[in-house]
């Protein structure tokens, strides 16, 4: 009911839903070259890998970084220091499955074959991709900003999407930490 009566002031106002009503607490902003993208954390579907994220973020952690593999159709990845797609924080994280889709907008955690190795590198996915439902832990979603990800460089099919000279991230913080 809360949200019906938010979603009318916000037609009404001619705001966006999202600003009305998103917990600062569990929003990351992901400042990219071309603008700023708005996460919502989902920490009532992934409590331990959003408590990893804010942690990750506050630290500093995600700032410069290369986004380093971007397939076209599919996903961006970046979290990995290195830029290789082998590097991270050395701490993996438990994974949390749901129920929830694989669609575009959504921020899940990358991993190797083991699902117990996710650790700081992370996807946003361009489109649906139904085929890592229930393998990938999902812990966001974008609310705003989505054209800022659909303007990363990609990488080639060839190479995998390992993008040569990437772009980078810019700066990721918490909402309610920002400045």
């Amino acid at each position: 009911m809360l949200k019906r009566i938010l979603l009318v002031l916000a037609l009404l106002l001619g705001t966006s839903m999202p600003a009305l009503a998103l917990d600062l607490e569990n929003t990351l902003y992901l400042d990219l070259k071309d603008g700023r993208v708005v996460i919502e954390m989902l920490p009532q579907v992934a409590p331990k890998t959003v408590a990893r994220m804010k942690e990750l973020a506050r630290q500093g952690f995600f700032d410069n970084t290369p986004i380093h593999r971007v397939i076209p159709g599919f996903m961006a990845q970046m979290g990995d220091p290195t830029g290789t797609g082998t590097g991270g924080s050395g701490q993996n994280q438990e994974a949390e499955f749901s129920s929830m889709k694989h669609d575009r907008g959504i921020v899940s955690m990358a991993r190797s074959q083991s699902l117990n190795s996710a650790d700081s590198q992370f996807f946003i996915c361009f489109a649906p991709a139904p085929s890592l439902d229930g393998r990938y832990t999902i812990w966001g979603r974008v609310v705003d900003g989505m054209q800022f990800v659909d303007r990363i460089k990609a990488g080639t099919e060839e190479e995998n999407g390992i993008v040569m000279m990437p772009d980078k991230v810019v700066k990721v913080q918490v909402a309610a930490d920002a400045q």
